[in-house]
């Protein structure tokens, strides 16, 4: 096998999050978004220190679990999904044997039948339309075609695929999408192009709260003139959009109704939703949803779980670990990278005092106001880097919740969280392989694994959720 040249072999397994491994020519390729099962041809693109890494050209054959009666009608063109056609048991197998390819030999180094501890993967409660959030984006499907309204196309920067029938997507959206496209089409509004940095359509993002049915739209543009012949104003145009969504029926079949419709502006290069100032066109800037018996106040830019079903399952899970775990009430619970406090305020019937720690100052200010309308008193939040904020917090607590982003814990601040020394603490990771990276840290401190679970937060996709109690007592 060359570098350069094109192959094809069958896929023996994949590892986490989309790492098909292939074998073709007696030799392992790492082709990506190759699934289990399926043949495929590949450009040999990489060889590094004797491995070799492949570029997918096309599936030329597909896995015997693959299935047309569960593949989208976008699949192998958008760039959403993954588990096309797979069926949801088999997807879950894949993902269950991922974790435990990646677990198994940190955690056997250092602890005996320590993967008896893992349960497997926790089944989202719902597998289609569960994302209560899609950041879409304006483009063509090819050069100097119609205008489209979708997700990139896989492998490509600049193609959009129009989804209308995205599986992934909460079915209220559907319409409102159908009706934005439609309408800025016939007025011909042009997109915001990449290359030249032109236009005005951006993006659409659109959240609603699962167990609230309330809706908001953010139509987010550039700051450019929208009418190329001048004879509609920018003020008109998103007059008239506002009034076409209002008469839209999106609760046609989900019981669901726009509270908000809002304009954002954001001129920056990137490709990337920001923003650089937003006008309410309708209603209010912010939406409710429910945990539990808790309520959450957010904002179009606000951190909240894209699966809320799955999220109450998550969280459930850390409760009954942690509840486990301490076997009764605490004094005091630090929570790490809280976001926008919602496991801090879970945690509060368990603890005297619970502390979260949040580097983004917007997701604290939230986390206080939600904290304040659930009437939660025991809670304090603290808008700093979790590695500076835990030089002055002094007081050692009784269990620590580690929830960090894709990168994991900073390992600077490794060595400061382990001096507390607490019996127990439990991490949540939403990139195990994070975790699985920093455990050996934890185990040279005398933690072991007491208890380990994958929740599927991100059905269709290679993302899963995981957590992992680690204790100094844990029962071997």
């Amino acid at each position: 096998m060359k570098k350069h040249e094109e192959a094809e072999g069958i896929v023996e397994r994949m590892d986490f999050p989309n790492k098909g491994i292939v074998k073709a020519e007696g030799e392992q390729v790492l082709v990506k978004n190759a699934l289990p099962g399926q043949k495929v041809r590949f450009f040999v693109s990489k060889k590094r220190h004797g491995k070799y890494e492949g570029r997918l050209i096309e599936v030329t054959e597909d896995s015997p679990l693959q299935n047309d009666s569960h593949r989208c009608s976008h699949d192998g063109v958008c760039g959403g999904c993954l588990y096309g056609g797979f069926g949801y048991e088999n997807e879950i197998k894949v993902k269950e044997g991922q974790l435990y390819r990646m677990f198994e030999p940190v955690i056997s180094a250092h602890q005996e039948n320590g993967m008896d501890k893992f349960r497997g993967v926790l089944p989202s409660p719902e597998q289609k339309g569960y994302r209560n959030k899609m950041e879409l984006s304006f483009g063509d499907a090819y050069k100097d075609g119609p205008l489209a309204l979708g997700m990139h196309k896989r492998g490509s920067f600049y193609d959009i695929e129009t989804c209308p029938d995205c599986e992934l997507m909460y079915p209220g959206f559907r319409e409102i999408v159908k009706v934005t496209l439609s309408f800025f089409a016939e007025r011909k509004v042009d997109f915001y192009h990449k290359n030249t940095h032109e236009g005005y359509l951006r993006h659409l993002l659109l959240r609603v709260g699962r167990n609230t049915g309330e809706v908001l739209v953010d139509l987010v543009t550039s700051t450019q003139n929208p009418s190329k012949d001048g004879f509609l104003t920018e003020e008109e145009l998103l007059k008239e959009y506002t009034e076409e969504l209002l008469k839209t029926k999106i609760n046609k079949d989900t019981q669901c109704e726009i509270v908000g419709i809002l304009h954002t502006r954001n001129d920056r290069v990137a490709d990337v939703v920001c923003d650089e100032g937003t006008d309410v066109l309708y209603g209010r800037n912010y939406f409710y949803d429910t945990l539990g018996t808790l309520s959450f106040r957010i904002s179009p830019f606000s951190f909240f779980q894209t699966n809320t079903k799955g999220a109450e399952l998550l969280y459930a899970e850390a409760g009954r670990m942690i509840r486990s775990s301490l076997g009764g009430d605490a004094k005091l619970i630090y929570d790490l990278y809280s976001g926008t406090g919602t496991i801090t305020q879970m945690l509060s019937p368990v603890a005297k005092r619970v502390v979260g720690v949040e580097i983004v100052e917007e997701a604290v200010e939230k986390a206080k106001e939600n904290a304040g309308e659930n009437k939660i008193e025991n809670c304090e939040f603290i808008a700093e880097d979790v590695l500076k904020a835990l030089d002055h917090m002094p007081e050692v607590p009784d269990f620590i919740v580690l929830d960090p982003p894709r990168d994991g814990v900073h390992p600077k601040a490794l060595p400061k969280i382990l001096s507390y020394n607490v019996p127990s603490l439990i991490y949540i990771s939403c990139k195990p392989s994070s975790l699985a990276r920093d455990l050996p840290v934890f185990y040279g401190a005398g933690y072991r694994v007491e208890d380990m679970v994958g929740v599927d937060m991100f059905p269709g996709t290679g993302n899963v959720e995981f957590l992992c109690l680690l204790s100094k007592n844990a029962r071997i």
